[in-house]
């Protein structure tokens, strides 16, 4: 029997008003008359004697009325004594994510996290998504929230968040770069913006493979998808990057995104820690949240 069904009979025993319970449990009568029949179903007995006017117990409903106020009752108290167990979590929690991630990804994680173990500590560090895996297989963090490689090490365990689309950006000031997407170009002949190492490096290396025409060139390599916004908005070069990064950026006026680029194969985002560690009470108690 679902705890649901229990609480709409309990109320409905107390009200004895089909339209009354049905409205404090946001569903139609009917739908109330239906949860009613399959515990009778399940009970082997009616429940309630009705009419067009009065709905009142039967002797089988007054027992069952008995029965299931302390099943809700016992949840009850399983669930305080639970959160009471939870509360008593202590202890720091290290975190690695890029600034975007900080902004997009994290606050509700830890909110729910937080909600639930009150007294542990939150020590977050941010910097290059691209060095998150690094950080987690040093030890130096917990965990990080990062990109799925497209080879991940049998040494992680990956939670999927999110599917994170990506896009070429160019900058929108007057400038060489920009006037010159604004007519027929090779790509060859644009300076491109790099992350220096990473999943969205991967990206690139396919995308413009598929172009077929000749070597890229290079303008510069940049530490963080952050920066590598910043770059274009200056007017260096193009880009790739996720969308949710430029989505988050203070320079996110002066670029654009190059709707007819061709497709790029979106990240795998995810919450990422080491095998070996994810019995311990804090991390299980994190990924429990999530």
């Amino acid at each position: 029997m679902e705890l649901k069904s229990l609480r709409m009979f309990v109320d409905l025993a107390k009200s004895l008003h089909f339209g009354k319970t049905a409205e404090l449990h946001h569903v139609s009568p009917s739908t109330l008359s239906r949860v009613i029949q399959r515990l009778e179903l399940e009970v082997g007995d009616s429940l309630l004697h009705r009419d067009n006017r009065t709905v009142v117990l039967s002797e089988a409903g007054k027992q069952f009325y008995q029965f299931a106020q302390q099943q809700l009752e016992q949840w009850q108290l399983l669930k305080l004594s639970l959160s009471q167990k939870q509360a008593d979590l202590q202890g720091k929690l290290h975190i690695f994510c890029s600034v975007t991630a900080a902004y997009s990804h994290l606050p509700p994680l830890l909110e729910r996290f937080r909600q639930q173990h009150p007294m542990v500590e939150i020590m977050l560090t941010t910097g290059d998504a691209a060095d998150a895996l690094e950080q987690v297989e040093k030890q130096a963090v917990d965990f990080a929230i990062a990109a799925r490689p497209e080879q991940l090490s049998r040494i992680f365990t990956f939670h999927h968040l999110a599917e994170i689309p990506l896009a070429v950006i160019a900058p929108t000031m007057v400038c060489r770069v920009q006037q010159q997407i604004q007519q027929d170009f090779l790509w060859s002949d644009v300076p491109i913006i790099l992350p220096e190492h990473g999943p969205a490096r991967k990206r690139f290396e396919y995308w413009y493979r598929k172009k077929q025409q000749g070597k890229a060139n290079i303008y510069a390599t940049v530490s963080g998808h952050e920066a590598l916004v910043s770059m274009v908005a200056l007017g260096c070069g193009v880009g790739i990057v996720p969308r949710v990064v430029v989505e988050n950026s203070p320079v996110k006026d002066r670029v654009q995104y190059l709707e007819n680029a061709g497709e790029i194969a979106p990240f795998d985002l995810g919450v990422c820690c080491l095998n070996q560690s994810k019995e311990q009470p804090l991390i299980k108690a994190f990924f429990a949240s999530i």
